[in-house]
């Protein structure tokens, strides 16, 4: 496609495969918006558990002004505003480039929100402030709960179940690849980055085989491999069981009369809530055996990942959204007996010299720390152990433990709006404190991190901190108030989980704990 002058304050008609499509004007900072592009056929009807199709192609100029419709929630008293609706696979794409011949670094962004609820549309999660660092930024919908992740036997008979929501991703992943370059964007300097079930997504779609080409980075914010407290995620056999169990509950219904029934009565028969563990309570990603052959950390102990440059980390209060699956801690005595069930009574002297339990208030904080291990932090560790010992590429680690008025607790989710540099209100830790200018400077220290790392695979870059590479001396970057290189201050809570793994998977004996 021949370059296009893109410095007038006009409006940009981009043409991609499906027809061209026209955002808003650059805003007072330069940045093109275009929202609501759609990546895949709308997947209702015959299309419901269907691998994702291209967009059918418009005539004329399509309006790509405002979002898309969020894909349907299945978390319990979603929140979140704005339409829903199962016609929701749209893509955003942010750019301040002049010409669509700049070839800029491309950052495409994976929401969280456990594959059950979440979408592109967030004000947290706006693009405009990141793209001012010279990339592009793309942020897209994908199915959710059973709508993106149900399996079933028969839904094998037209192709791989199971994963839907995964295979939206890889769509999107396509898309990007044969349309960024009209928004100035490099489609062969694509860095994937996302947090929580994003995150989780990345790590599993880098031990894909159907990923390889389709991005060249990855970041991981709290999040690695979708396992945890009850171990691995579902394989093969439990998803499928999953699936006809719940078809058996509406009745013993065919796939024909699901796809038949409202989309909104079969997302509400299946809902989630924080005091479940998603992972094999939920309809979540599930070894397929096609976008997941086997057990991603395992694929990463044996090297058959994506060998690519990796920057990865967690928040030092991972726990704050997750305290309800933390273990039994009532008394001091309670968390013990808990554990000794869970980790085995010849480790219990281990397990707590790792989660001390020498009084009730003790026991009430390890359970919490233990909570946000086994839900997000270990493994988003292990992801950095693993791929620095067999990616065979760069690998960063970070600890994210910045705290303001802003931000008093550096929990779940607090690292997003400095990342985008949106600085919105912290609503997770109860923080509706404006901003301040240390904030600002910290939002402006991760943007350039995190574009520096897009560009060519490394955050550093004049006038930061120096971050030094991961490696066996298992140094980590910590992001607080002080930004500096440290020893993983949780490497002994850590290190007694991974104790557990073999070749990369948790005992499926956890499965059947409560």
């Amino acid at each position: 496609m021949k370059a296009n002058d893109l410095s007038s304050d006009l409006s940009w008609d981009i043409r991609t495969e499906a027809g061209l499509v026209r955002g808003a004007p650059r805003d007072m900072n330069d940045v093109l918006a275009f929202k609501g592009i759609p990546y895949a056929a709308p997947p209702v009807g015959k299309l419901r558990w269907h691998a994702p199709q291209p967009p059918s192609p418009w005539s004329g100029v399509r309006d790509a002004a405002a979002h898309g419709a969020r894909c349907l929630s299945a978390l319990e008293k979603d929140r979140e505003p704005g339409p829903r609706s199962e016609d929701c696979l749209y893509l955003n794409v942010w750019t301040s480039a002049k010409s669509t011949a700049e070839k800029r670094p491309v950052m495409v962004w994976v929401h969280g929100g456990g594959f059950q609820f979440g979408s592109s549309a967030g004000p947290a999660i706006d693009g405009a402030a990141l793209a001012q660092k010279g990339v592009v930024v793309v942020s897209f919908n994908y199915r959710l709960g059973i709508l993106g992740f149900f399996a079933h036997p028969d839904l094998d008979a037209e192709g791989p179940s199971g994963n839907y929501g995964l295979q939206d991703q890889l769509a999107a992943l396509r898309w990007v690849k044969a349309n960024i370059a009209g928004f100035g964007g490099d489609p062969d300097n694509v860095t994937l980055f996302g947090e929580s079930a994003g995150a989780h997504a990345i790590g599993i779609l880098m031990a894909s085989p159907l990923a390889h080409g389709l991005f060249h980075k990855a970041i991981g914010e709290s999040g690695a491999f979708w396992d945890g407290r009850n171990g691995p995620l579902e394989s093969f056999e439990e998803a499928r069981a999953r699936g006809q169990a719940f078809a058996r509950q509406q009745g013993d219904m065919s796939i024909a009369a699901l796809r038949a029934r409202p989309a909104e009565q079969v997302n509400a028969a299946a809902l989630w809530n924080f005091a479940v563990n998603p992972i094999v309570k939920a309809f979540s990603p599930n070894i397929d055996r096609y976008v997941v052959p086997d057990v991603p950390a395992a694929r990463f102990a044996r090297g058959e990942q994506m060998r690519i440059p990796l920057l990865a980390g967690w928040n030092a209060a991972e726990d704050v959204p997750f305290r309800s699956q933390a273990l039994p801690h009532s008394s001091a005595q309670a968390f013990r007996a808990a554990a000794e069930r869970m980790f085995g009574k010849d480790r219990l002297a281990d397990f707590l010299n790792a989660y001390p339990a020498d009084s009730d208030a003790q026991a009430k904080a390890s359970a919490e720390a233990l909570a946000g291990d086994y839900v997000i932090s270990e493994q988003t560790w292990q992801w950095l152990r693993l791929h620095q010992r067999t990616g065979h590429a760069p690998t960063y680690g970070y600890l994210f433990s910045y705290t303001s008025p802003y931000t008093p607790v550096a929990s779940h989710v607090t690292e997003i709006p400095f990342v985008f540099g949106t600085l919105t209100p912290q609503f997770v830790v109860g923080s509706t404190t404006p901003p301040a200018e240390v904030d600002r400077a910290m939002a402006q220290i991760m943007m350039n991190y995190w574009a520096n790392f897009a560009t060519r695979g490394d955050p550093n870059g004049p006038g930061l901190p120096p971050w030094p590479a991961y490696g066996e001396n298992d140094i980590v970057q910590i992001l607080g108030t002080t930004i500096e290189a440290q020893r993983n201050p949780q490497s002994t809570r850590f290190r007694f989980l991974d104790s557990f793994r073999e070749n990369g998977i948790l005992p499926m004996r956890w499965r059947e704990l409560p």
